[in-house]
């Protein structure tokens, strides 16, 4: 048995866009770990990938923007599930509508904040919902939000709002199914990382390369790391911890006045 005890243990993780990305870390490390990755993607395209990373893995579609989609993927993998129960489910799901370029954030279109607001956050408590028949009484939820919602980065705009939002919702959720289940809810709060849903934010490498220096190692957080933590708050070794946010920067939040960045700012 592993330190984790994950074996065996029903694992639904939403979110796997490519190699690339955190959903795609998490999993592999959930495989490593013994568990069983079911996969939820958006679309064919994803769903063909994730078969070719995943191949022992059960991947289903799902646009989390129709609830309608999500009630039926629940019920798709409670019949593959045949009566097991779901121990974890891992919501890494995000989507902001960039399509017009940057704009100041007083300028955000309402259509836009509320798509990234029901697909980035409304989405985490449709799935809850729909799951919650179907999950472990000590199971786990763990979503992936920021390392902070609190600095006004222009090239995120709104998006920090929309995560600010979902880490509220973990509390409220936590809260809500502890009044018939031990089920908790968490978030990973990674910095900058190198994905390719990032890649699409204008601007997003000079922040990633910003970003990088301000670390106390001066390397780059990777996804891997987002993925241990992520298995961790899944496992039964962080039973004590809900409602959390876990920021994961490498130091960078304590570090805004390295010497070696101002000097290169002021010179």
């Amino acid at each position: 048995m592993g330190f984790l005890n994950l074996e065996r243990k029903n694992i639904v993780v939403f979110g796997l866009a490519n190699r690339k990305s955190v959903a795609c870390a998490v999993s592999r490390i959930l495989v490593e770990e013994g568990a069983r990755v079911f996969l939820v993607v958006r679309t064919q395209e994803r769903h063909d990938t994730a078969c070719k990373i995943f191949p022992e893995a059960s991947v289903y579609i799902c646009d989390v923007e129709d609830e309608d989609n999500i009630t039926r993927v629940s019920q798709e993998i409670a019949v593959d599930l045949a009566g097991q129960p779901v121990y974890g489910i891992v919501h890494s799901i995000a989507f902001a509508n960039y399509s017009e370029g940057l704009k100041p954030f007083h300028e955000t279109r309402k259509q836009d904040f509320l798509q990234a607001m029901d697909i980035s956050c409304f989405s985490l408590i449709t799935i809850a919902n729909h799951f919650k028949s179907m999950m472990a009484d000590d199971g786990a939820v763990v979503t992936i939000s920021i390392s902070t919602t609190r600095m006004a980065a222009e090239n995120y705009g709104y998006m920090a709002p929309v995560k600010a939002a979902l880490e509220s919702s973990i509390c409220f959720l936590a809260k809500s199914f502890s009044a018939f289940s031990k089920i908790r809810f968490n978030a990973v709060c990674p910095g900058l990382l190198k994905t390719s849903a990032s890649a699409g934010i204008p601007g997003y490498v000079d922040s990633y390369l910003f970003a990088e220096q301000l670390t106390l190692r001066k390397e780059s957080l990777t996804t891997n790391e987002v993925g241990n933590a992520v298995a961790f708050l899944l496992s039964d070794r962080s039973s004590g911890i809900n409602a959390q946010t876990m920021v994961l920067d490498a130091g960078m939040g304590v570090n805004y006045f390295d010497a070696a960045v101002i000097a290169a700012a002021v010179s």
